[in-house]
């Protein structure tokens, strides 16, 4: 497998980005960064275009958001469904240099990291590249991704572990990549670092629709992309995907992962890379 596929790549990508994204929590998260009417801010890794939304409602008034991301199909939905006078939207690999988009008073990377395992610490130096002197990168992502869950079969939880290691290794995805992020920031140079560590995906008992479209999405894209066999089951995948089905809309299922925002502010003296 090609590490630099993009492990969710999907026809419905778009539309799973687009529902899963609160509102609520991206205007809790940004505020709690540090975000402030006015300032230029960078959405890395915007996928729909609907957290660079909502992150320029709070930059306003005389604020301007720049989404950016690699897919030319997500860009387009992003324009579809969330173009605004003050929003940009532009197609960019945040693996390289990035100068062509200016410089930003605040810069947002939220469930990107963990899709670069290997490049992270990279990444972090490289998107401080556009960060203004006493600018904010505010980095967020999950631990124990997809890992963090009761009421399964032994044969269940030993096929969700496969995966999870194959994703790893094949896909260069990191399920504890929020644990990771404080150290980015340390390690990067970055002043006046703060933590906050909240639950997510907190499901138990009846289920949303927005968790059962984002997870069974995400195990049935996963599964296929993974090259498993599913042996332990008689019809292959498909018994697997039916397994999980059965456990994930049992109201007795419960299932968390921690989430770890970390907010810093870049040196005034250096290029905080």
């Amino acid at each position: 497998m090609n590490q630099r596929n993009y492990l969710m790549e999907s026809d419905e990508e778009s539309v799973r980005l687009d529902m899963k994204t609160d509102p609520v929590a991206v205007e809790k998260q940004a505020l709690w960064a540090g975000i402030k009417p006015g300032m230029r801010v960078a959405d890395l890794g915007c996928g729909s275009g609907k957290t660079t939304y909502y992150l320029n409602k709070l930059i306003q008034p005389h604020g301007s958001a720049v989404g950016v991301d690699m897919s030319p199909q997500r860009l387009q939905y992003a324009k579809d469904h969330y173009q605004h006078e003050a929003i940009e939207f532009a197609r960019a690999d945040i693996r390289q240099p990035l100068n062509e988009l200016g410089m930003f008073d605040f810069v947002w990377v939220r469930f990107v990291l963990e899709y670069y395992r290997v490049e992270s610490i990279d990444i972090v130096k490289n998107i401080s590249k556009i960060l203004k002197p006493g600018g904010i990168l505010c980095l967020i992502d999950l631990d124990c991704n997809c890992l963090r869950y009761f009421g399964h079969s032994n044969r269940l939880e030993k096929y969700i572990n496969t995966l999870m290691d194959i994703i790893q290794n094949d896909f260069n995805f990191d399920p504890y990549a929020g644990i990771k992020l404080y150290s980015y920031l340390y390690d990067t140079g970055y002043q006046d670092i703060d933590v906050d560590v909240t639950p997510h995906n907190l499901i138990f008992g009846e289920l949303k629709d927005v968790d059962n479209f984002n997870f069974t999405k995400k195990v049935e894209t996963i599964g296929k992309h993974s090259g498993i066999q599913f042996d332990e089951y008689e019809d292959g995948f498909d018994g697997f995907y039916r397994e999980f089905l059965e456990f994930f809309s049992d109201f007795r299922r419960f299932m968390y992962t921690p989430l770890i925002s970390c907010s810093g502010r870049k040196a005034v003296c250096g290029d905080g890379s």
